[in-house]
């Protein structure tokens, strides 16, 4: 039996596809507004983060009423780093919306988003996005999406997808490339005929798959999920247990609280039934994977296997002699519970403990990005920290050591392929395939994932702004030797102090500064880029001995360079494997990891030695 008044969809694509406004316009459409009330672009996009850097992280819940049919809607992060979360929630829908941009083809995203809904043997409606572009190719991109469904040995039925041409912008979807529709009514109907409704099995006892959590100050923790069969009622009782985790007694809850997506709000419901997605509360140390069911009949639900992190840093506590002075949290106990609260809601996140080290922990994620995002929250939230530079996690597989390599897709101005070649070469990537795209080149590579590290900033540089780079996790590999992985030095502070226009003007002949006047550093603390390959030490701290024979407002004559300031990534990207970057709310310093001249000097020298 299925249940035909309801469907449950997600909405895949490569990021900046335009998943996020598609939503806007379906929830508008859908009379989730009223005719008069003031709306935001990207209301799905809820986080403080997502809005700044237009990505969603986390995946969203939302249902709309077309018709008397619901539709439950998942919008789904692009970014290969949350990965995780598209592996989940494709386990609450019976169908997806792939979403394609016009211009830029599929894209490394796409094929493993995809490859993840193929997989489970999902429908897919292809819509082809941003068919109002200038430069758009919508023939060229039919047909590469075509051949992508041939490679990832989609079956007849997903091989013949219906596919439709979309503005998500304007809000308007047709069945033909060469028409312009005036409303989303054709990506509604497609829903409603090709994705299949779900199975709606009520005689038999309740069983759910905990794909999503969130969390709650008053409630707690809440489960989401797909009620896989059955009927929950509100208190009633209600067992866990894991599908990993067989030998584990089943605990006991009860359900406190039912709640049913309704538009952009959570309504709360006496009983939910099979096919249902629905948010539960009321089970204290719920997490992602767990099954709830019925007591008389526990039957844990097998789980998506989460792909393993590739990349990990170690967060320790902040021991500069700035610590302590702006972060509102800064002990190591502080530090372990808000990481080990993030690995409750972040599946792909590993955290773990360092033997002999109290205070500093090994943090493991899908990518640079991730752990980027998880520093900047953290760091709004009030906690002080350090953390080290990114590194790859190598695995022994039939006793070679191997490394995680990504699939790189470069779309640069033809001028510039030389320049991305030989940079990429050097990072020892490898160029797979290469295609004109109008005036532009498509270059696909397979580089390790330590080559990308630090290479966006060259990328952009080279590219003048203009190139658009995408990876995704492709597989372990070999071994490639060593790399170098960054060719310029640093300016080191030489004292602790303030920085002054004299100091400062002295030392950027040496390289381009971080810090203008007027800043507070210390021994150690890195105020600058060196051409050189060495690390310079500079003292920015130093005045001008006033004489009788120089005036005191000479000083006004020196003309400083403005200083670049860096961004989190670009100081993830900047970090040495010497040095450490020192996060506060309201500063981001790079630091080395040894603050003394001297002792820095017997160090390095030492392990030249060796």
């Amino acid at each position: 039996m299925q249940n035909e008044k309801l469907r449950n969809v997600a909405i895949i694509a490569h990021v900046d596809h335009g998943k996020t406004t598609l939503v806007d316009e379906m929830l508008k459409q859908g009379g989730v507004y009223r005719e008069n009330q003031e709306t935001v672009e990207r209301v799905m996009d809820s986080g403080d983060l997502e809005r700044e850097r237009g990505i969603t992280i986390l995946a969203k819940n939302t249902a709309i009423r077309y018709g008397d049919t619901k539709i439950n809607i998942v919008d789904t992060p692009g970014h290969a780093d949350f990965g995780g979360e598209v592996e989940r929630i494709l386990k609450m829908v019976n169908g997806v919306i792939l979403l394609v941009d016009a211009a830029e083809g599929p894209m490394p995203q796409t094929r493993f988003v995809l490859s993840r809904a193929l997989e489970l043997g999902h429908r897919v409606i292809v819509v082809v996005n941003k068919i109002d572009r200038p430069d758009r190719r919508i023939h060229e991109v039919v047909d590469e999406v075509l051949e992508l469904l041939l490679e990832l040995d989609a079956n007849d039925e997903q091989l013949d997808s219906p596919m439709l041409f979309c503005s998500a912008r304007n809000g308007t979807a047709s069945y033909s490339p060469d028409t312009v529709g005036t409303d989303l009514k054709p990506l509604f109907d497609t829903i409603l005929d090709y994705i299949p409704a779900p199975d709606a099995n009520v005689d038999e006892p309740f069983q759910m798959l905990v794909s999503s959590i969130d969390y709650n100050e008053f409630v707690g923790r809440i489960a989401i999920g797909r009620i896989e069969r059955g009927t929950l009622r509100q208190n009633q009782e209600i067992a866990v247990c894991n599908y990993h985790d067989p030998d584990a007694p089943a605990k006991r809850a009860k359900a406190v609280s039912l709640y049913q997506f309704e538009g952009l709000s959570r309504i709360a419901v006496p009983e939910a039934d099979a096919g249902n997605i629905i948010a539960l509360s009321g089970i204290g140390d719920v997490t992602i994977g767990d099954t709830i069911c019925a007591p008389e009949c526990v039957e844990p639900l097998p789980f998506v296997k989460i792909s393993a992190p590739t990349v990990e840093m170690t967060f320790s506590v902040n021991d500069s002699p700035f610590a302590g002075r702006e972060g509102k949290y800064v002990t190591s106990r502080q530090l372990r519970d808000r990481l080990w609260r993030e690995t409750l809601k972040d599946v792909s996140l590993r955290v773990s403990e360092i033997e002999g080290a109290m205070d500093a922990f090994n943090v493991a994620g899908r990518g640079e990005m991730s752990l980027s995002i998880l520093i900047e929250t953290m760091r709004r939230e009030g906690y002080e920290f350090q953390v080290s530079p990114p590194r790859v996690l190598y695995r022994t597989i039939d006793g070679v050591r191997c490394e995680p390599v990504e699939r790189l897709v470069v779309d640069v101005p033809a001028e510039s392929v030389g320049a991305v070649i030989e940079k990429l070469g050097s990072r020892k990537g490898d160029l797979v395939e290469m295609n004109p795209v109008g005036s532009r080149m498509k270059l696909e590579f397979r580089v390790p994932s330590r080559g990308l590290f630090g290479y966006r900033n060259e990328f952009l540089t080279d590219t003048r702004g203009e190139g658009i780079m995408a990876s995704v996790f492709d597989s372990y590999a070999p071994y490639k030797g060593e790399l170098q992985r960054r060719n310029t030095g640093s300016l080191v502070s030489f004292e602790t102090g303030e920085s002054v226009s004299y100091g400062l003007f002295n030392a950027q002949d040496r390289g381009a500064l971080f810090i203008g006047p007027g800043v507070a550093v210390y021994e150690g603390m890195v105020v600058g880029v060196s051409p050189k390959a060495e690390d310079i030490t500079v003292n920015v701290c130093r005045k001008k001995q006033m004489t009788n024979m120089r005036a005191a407002g000479s000083d006004e004559a020196l003309r400083l360079t403005p200083p670049r300031r860096l961004s989190l990534e670009q100081c993830l990207e900047f970090l040495a494997d010497d040095e450490l970057l020192e996060v506060t709310p309201e500063n981001l310093r790079i630091r080395k990891t040894i603050l003394n001249h001297e002792k820095r000097m017997k160090a390095s020298h030492g392990g030249k030695k060796k």
